[in-house]
């Protein structure tokens, strides 16, 4: 069964109030984006990396690989305007059947048993989406009034969205529409069932200056 890594990172430095692309800081001696293909590799030597970043960070890119011996091999497709057209983009370089598992470039702590997770539910039923409780309380807002809502119905989303590729290629067949958040929700719109796995709490976001605090710990607390 052929896998495929499609890495999506075409943020920027702007709630990271820094001038690199969040996805090219470095973290613990080499740029996150790394510490994400890293994962992947450890989890399978074999799987086919495509990269997604915008067209004018592309000479960055190469620029990082070259300074920090990046040998990994990768396609890149570059990003669109929105994440619909970038994922889009990369599915398009792929030309076999298999399993895409589509990750965020700045979530570079999701485990291997994630990973795994995801891949095993994908092969018997044809898409997972990783998620965790909600473990503070929440509360529904319609912007006039609010109202407290029962946290254990709701989960944070978190990737690698996993899909086999016949499948999340039709979707992707569609229109963009805003009611797209996320590549499940692209899947969802053509009526398939979204599976829900299991996923794992380091797999934080890196968003703001506070996150890159916590990823550094938890790199330092598993290296020891």
């Amino acid at each position: 069964m052929k896998k495929f890594a499609l890495i999506v990172a075409g943020g920027s430095g702007n709630r990271m109030k820094n001038s690199i692309p969040k996805q090219f800081i470095e973290l613990e001696g080499k740029p996150v984006l790394m510490h994400t293909f890293d994962v992947f590799k450890k989890y399978d030597p074999k799987i086919e990396f495509i990269l997604i970043i915008p067209e004018d960070q592309v000479q960055q890119w190469k620029s990082l690989c070259d300074k920090y011996r990046f040998k990994l091999k990768h396609k890149l497709a570059f990003g669109g305007k929105t994440r619909f057209h970038s994922v889009k983009s990369g599915l398009n370089l792929i030309s076999e059947e298999g399993i895409v598992f589509i990750h965020d470039g700045v979530r570079p702590l999701v485990s291997v048993k994630t990973v795994t997770n995801c891949f095993n539910t994908t092969l018997e039923k044809g898409n997972a989406l990783p998620v965790i409780s909600a473990v503070e309380s929440i509360r529904f807002s319609d912007g006039n009034n609010n109202k407290s809502v029962d946290r254990s119905n709701y989960f944070l989303v978190q990737t690698p969205q996993t899909f086999k590729v016949e499948l999340i290629k039709k979707a992707y067949s569609q229109d963009y529409s805003k009611e797209f958040t996320d590549d499940s929700s692209v899947l969802e719109k053509i009526g398939e069932k979204i599976n829900l796995v299991e996923g794992n709490r380091e797999n934080i976001k890196i968003t703001y200056p506070e996150d890159l605090l916590i990823a550094k710990t938890l790199i330092e607390k598993s290296a020891n």
